[in-house]
């Protein structure tokens, strides 16, 4: 048998709790040596943390298409990593592979029809994107907007992200950019984010929502209202970008971060003032879910590979070291702390 290390969820924060470090815990097993036909045995190399593993804490996710982590048992999330061996004719020694639902271990012995083979010269070697920029996030933030943002070449239109120094949030801004708004504006947590906003991802302004009036900075950022916002977090900083926004204007319902922790529907009831803002101006603001688009999946991460490869989107990452750090590096990501997505580095 081989020893592994894995990470085991070891508490549930409560509906209405804040995740903590100590939710998690790190324990040694072992994986049985022999592979039975099509399995694969995987080395992790990186894996993923994200904002809707919250969900996954509690005892009920409160939506349909995700399950429950189960107490002490091992934590999954994307991740990506190299065969070591396989039991199953589409992967041999030395491929990188990616998967939705990837064990937080540093080995593990997967089912090969649960895994995609994926191809490093579309990130550049950069292996970890498969998790961030070509992978679930880009997609989220690419599919997101062509879906449900409306953008089209030369409309002149305004833009806002919130969450927008995250992993989708800094995507999306691009994106929108790339589409054809003239005019993208982020809504992130600090000085130094709004500044890396602007000046290396290309965003016409930023408003740092801790500092200020947020309702003020916007009026300023976005002199002709707001045409189309991608929300990531929800609660007052959405009611203040709604208040904004423009008639017939687009809102890509993304994420609701600032609500995780509460026990609240999802997505969470809105004020009434907000919610006769957009039927007043006819706003959109229909659920994404972007598993609903998987046969998109495909093109979509040829394009944003392209735009990677060809400098068209800046890619930044929060790197952690060790999985004795899945913990940390979550509650840093919960809590703001990552510039870009949050990776965590198991293994070279």
């Amino acid at each position: 048998m081989a020893q592994i290390r894995r990470v085991v969820l070891n508490s549930r924060p409560g509906k209405n709790g804040d995740p903590v470090p100590e939710n998690f815990r790190v324990e040694e097993a072992t994986l049985p040596e022999a592979l039975t036909p099509g399995q694969v045995l995987v080395r992790t190399l990186y894996l993923s943390v994200d904002p809707y593993m919250r969900c996954r804490m509690n005892e009920d996710t409160g939506v349909d298409y995700l399950l429950s982590w189960k107490l002490s048992e091992c934590v999954d999330g994307g991740g990506v990593g190299v065969v070591e061996s396989s039991r199953h004719e589409a992967f041999s020694k030395g491929d990188t592979v990616t998967s939705f639902n990837w064990c937080w271990q540093t080995y593990d012995i997967m089912d090969g029809d649960k895994l995609q083979k994926v191809d490093p010269a579309l990130v550049n070697g950069h292996l970890s994107y498969f998790l961030g920029a070509v992978g679930m996030p880009g997609l989220t933030a690419l599919l997101g907007m062509r879906e449900k943002g409306h953008v089209t070449p030369g409309s002149n239109l305004t833009m806002v992200v919130s969450g927008a120094a995250g992993a989708c949030g800094s995507l999306a801004g691009q994106i929108g950019r790339l589409e054809g708004c003239s005019r993208v504006v982020g809504i992130c947590g600090s000085d130094k984010k709004c500044q890396v906003l602007v000046s290396e991802l290309g965003f016409t302004g930023a408003v740092n929502y801790r500092c200020g009036d947020v309702a003020a900075a916007l009026k300023e950022n976005c002199p002709h209202g707001v045409d189309v916002y991608f929300d990531n977090v929800g609660g007052s900083i959405s009611d203040t970008v709604i208040a904004r926004m423009n008639q017939d204007g687009h809102v890509i319902l993304c994420g609701q971060i600032s609500q995780y922790n509460k026990d609240v529907p999802y997505p969470p009831p809105l004020p009434p003032e907000t919610h006769e803002a957009l039927q007043f101006k006819n706003i959109t603001r229909e659920r994404f879910i972007v598993l609903n688009y998987m046969d998109k999946f495909e093109a979509g991460l040829l394009q944003l590979s392209q735009w990677v490869k060809a400098g068209q989107i800046k890619v930044l990452e929060t790197v952690a070291n060790g999985i004795e750090n899945m913990g940390v590096a979550f509650h840093s990501m919960m809590t703001g702390g990552n510039i870009g997505k949050q990776i965590v580095k198991i293994s070279d």
